[in-house]
C-alpha cells in the first residue's frame, strides 16, 4: 500500500484532538449562521412590519431589535471561541510536529548531518512550523465560514430575486478567475521566500557559532557583506510576495468589491424604476452581497496563507520522509560486552555509491583490554574506522565484531552504551559543571559524578571554580580552557564506564602542558579496557600497545609496542 499523500498526512495530525477540532467547527457554523441571520430580520422590518400599517409597530420593531441582540452576543460569543481555542488547538498540533520532528533528528545517522547545515534544520524546526500552526488554525475556520455565508447567501437571494442574483454571480465568476491566475503566482513567491529564511538561519548560525574565529581574523566586515547579500535576497523574495499580494487583494478590495456594488445598485435601480423590484430587496441585496464579496478578498489571504503553511508542512515531511540508514534489526539483542575484543573482517566502507571507497578489506583483531593506535595520512579515513564500532557510520562491505557479536544484530542503544568516545572537539552543553559529567550517566549520585571527575584529573580545577560543582560554565562550555573543557569530556566518560573507549585525536588542539595532563587521564581510563586511539602525535600513541597504520588497500602494516 502507498504512502499516503501529504494532504491526508495533514489531516491526519488532528487525530488527537478531535473534540477541540468539532468544537471549533461547531463555534464557526454557529458564527456563520448568526451572520446569515440578521439581513432577514432586517428584510422582516423593512418590508412586512413598516409596510403592513400594523398600530403595534413599535413593540414588534423592539422585538426583533432584541432578537437581533441576541444573535449578535451568540455570533461574538462563538467567534471569541474560535479565535482563543481554535489557536490553542493550533498550538497543540505545533507542538507535536516539532517534537516528532526533534526525535526524528535524534534518530538520524551522522551521514544525514553530514551534507546538512544546522541554521536550515532549526529553520524547519521553528519557522516552518509556526506557518504550519497558524495554518491548523485559521484554514478550517475560515474555510468553513466563508462557504457557509457564501452558499447560505447564494441560496437566500436566489430565491429573493434570481434575476439580480445571477448578475451578481457573473462578476464573481470574473474575480475567481482572477484569483486564481495570481494565486500561481503567490505558490512560486512562498516557496522562494521560505528558502531565503533557511538561508538567512544558516548565515547567522555559521557566523555565531564562529564568532570567535570572525574576530581573530578582523572579519566582521566581510561578515557583514556575507550576510547583507543573503539579507538583500530575503528582502527580495518578500517584495515579490508583497506585489503579488497587493495586485490580488487590493484589486479585489478596492476594485472588485466596489464595482459589484455599483452593478447591483444600478440594474437594481433600473428594476425599481420599471416596478418589477421592491427598494427593501435591494437593501437586502446590498447586504447579502457584502457576505458574498467579503469572503473573496479574504478567501485570496487565505490561499498564501495556506500555500506558505503548506509549504512548510512539505519541508517537515521531507524530512520525515528520510529514513535512517542506520537501524536496529529486526530481531536485534542486547549486547553484554564480557571481554571486549573486537574484530574488523573484510571491512571496507565509501559514503554513497556516487564516491569512491574510503578504505577496502581491512582485517584487524583487538584483544580484550589491548589498546591498539590508529595512525595514517589525514583523509585516510582512521576516525571513520573507528565509528563503525558504534555504527555511527555502517560498514559498506564486511562486518564488526564484539565478543564474536555483529554489531549489526544488537540494538543500538545497547552498542553505544558499551563504547566511550574522546573527540578532539569538545562539545559541552550550557548548564552547570555537574550537569555535563552528569551527561555521561544522567541518573547517577553526584558523589560518583564528583568521583569520575577526580579520575579525570577535573576536581581540582573545579573546586577552583567560583561556584565549584555549581558554576555554569556557558554557551559550549566557553568559561573554560581547551584543557579543562576536555578533561570534563573525560569525566563524564568515567561516570559511564564503558568496557570499549575510542579516543579521537584527544589531545591534538592541546598545548604540551595539557596535553599531559590530559594523557594521564586517558591513560587512566583506558586501563582494563579495549581502546582505540587516533592521533598523529607520537607522544599519544607511545602507551598502546600496538601502532596499526591505515593506507588505501587496508591494514598494510603492524608495529608491535613501542
Amino acid at each position: 500500500m502507498g504512502k499516503p499523500s501529504n494532504l491526508r498526512r495533514f489531516i491526519s495530525y488532528y487525530g488527537p484532538y478531535k473534540g477541540l477540532f468539532a468544537a471549533n467547527m461547531f463555534a464557526a457554523i454557529i458564527s456563520a449562521a448568526c451572520l446569515l441571520v440578521l439581513p432577514l430580520f432586517v428584510r422582516y422590518i423593512t418590508s412586512d412590519i413598516l409596510a403592513s400599517g400594523m398600530s403595534t409597530v413599535l413593540p414588534e420593531i423592539l422585538r426583533v431589535g432584541a432578537l437581533m441582540l441576541a444573535v449578535i452576543i451568540v455570533q461574538t460569543a462563538a467567534g471569541t471561541f474560535n479565535d482563543w481555542m481554535g489557536h490553542v488547538l493550533g498550538a497543540k498540533i505545533e507542538r507535536n510536529l516539532r517534537a516528532e520532528l526533534f526525535a526524528h533528528y535524534q534518530r538520524l545517522p551522522f551521514s544525514f548531518y553530514d551534507g546538512r547545515n544546522t541554521g536550515e534544520l532549526m529553520s524547519r524546526l521553528t519557522n516552518d512550523l509556526y506557518s504550519i500552526s497558524e495554518i491548523y488554525h485559521h484554514v478550517p475556520i475560515m474555510a468553513l465560514t466563508y462557504f457557509i455565508q457564501f452558499t447560505g447567501s447564494t441560496v437566500i437571494l436566489l430565491y429573493i430575486n434570481w434575476r439580480l442574483a445571477v448578475l451578481i454571480f457573473a462578476v464573481l465568476l470574473g474575480i475567481a478567475f482572477y484569483v486564481f491566475v495570481f494565486y500561481r503566482k503567490l505558490q512560486r513567491s512562498y516557496k522562494t521566500n521560505l528558502e531565503r529564511i533557511a538561508d538567512i538561519n544558516i548565515a547567522a548560525q555559521e557566523n555565531l557559532s564562529g564568532i570567535r574565529v570572525v574576530k581573530s581574523f578582523a572579519n566582521e566586515d566581510e561578515e557583514i557583506r556575507k550576510f547583507s547579500v543573503q539579507n538583500n535576497r530575503f528582502y527580495k523574495s518578500r517584495e515579490g510576495i508583497y506585489k503579488s499580494e497587493s495586485l490580488l487583494l487590493s484589486f479585489v478590495e478596492y476594485l472588485f468589491t466596489p464595482l459589484l456594488t455599483v452593478v447591483i445598485v444600478v440594474a437594481g435601480g433600473v428594476w425599481i424604476a420599471a416596478g418589477s423590484l421592491e427598494i427593501a430587496v435591494l437593501l437586502v441585496f446590498v447586504m447579502y452581497v457584502a457576505y458574498l464579496t467579503k469572503p473573496v478578498p479574504l478567501l485570496a489571504e487565505l490561499i498564501p496563507f495556506f500555500q506558505a503553511g503548506f509549504t512548510g508542512f512539505v519541508r517537515f515531511l521531507e524530512v520525515l520522509d528520510t529514513e535512517p540508514d542506520i537501524r536496529d534489526a529486526e530481531n536485534a539483542g542486547e549486547l553484554n560486552v564480557t571481554k571486549g575484543r573486537i574484530r574488523f573482517e573484510n571491512v571496507s566502507f565509501r559514503y554513497d555509491k556516487e564516491h569512491g571507497y574510503v578504505f577496502r578489506n581491512v582485517n584487524l583483531e583487538v584483544k580484550a583490554g589491548e589498546t591498539v593506535a590508529i595512525v595514517g595520512r589525514s583523509g585516510i579515513g582512521k576516525s571513520t574506522l573507528c565509528s563503525l564500532v558504534p555504527r555511527f557510520y555502517e560498514a559498506s562491505g564486511g562486518a564488526v565484531y564484539i565478543d564474536g557479536v555483529n554489531v549489526r544484530d544488537v540494538s543500538l542503544r545497547s552498542l553505544r552504551r558499551q563504547i566511550g568516545v574522546v573527540r578532539q572537539e569538545v562539545f559541552l552543553f550550557a548548564g552547570t559543571v555537574m550537569e555535563n559529567i552528569l551527561y555521561g550517566k544522567p541518573d547517577a549520585p553526584e558523589e560518583e559524578a564528583i568521583e569520575a571527575a577526580k579520575k579525570a584529573n577535573a576536581h581540582g580545577f573545579i573546586m577552583e571554580l567560583p561556584n565549584g560543582y555549581a558554576t555554569d560554565i556557558g554557551q559550549r562550555g566557553v568559561r573554560l580552557s581547551g584543557g579543562q573543557q576536555q578533561r570534563l569530556s573525560i569525566a563524564r566518560v568515567f561516570l559511564k564506564n564503558p568496557p570499549i573507549l575510542i579516543f579521537d585525536e584527544a589531545t591534538s588542539a592541546l598545548d604540551t602542558e595539557n596535553e599531559k595532563i590530559v594523557m594521564e587521564s586517558l591513560n587512566a581510563l583506558a586501563e582494563g579496557r579495549t581502546a582505540f586511539v587516533i592521533a598523529h602525535r607520537l607522544s599519544t600513541v607511545k602507551n598502546a600497545d600496538r601502532i596499526v597504520e591505515l593506507t588505501d588497500e587496508g591494514v598494510t602494516e603492524r608495529i608491535e609496542s613501542v
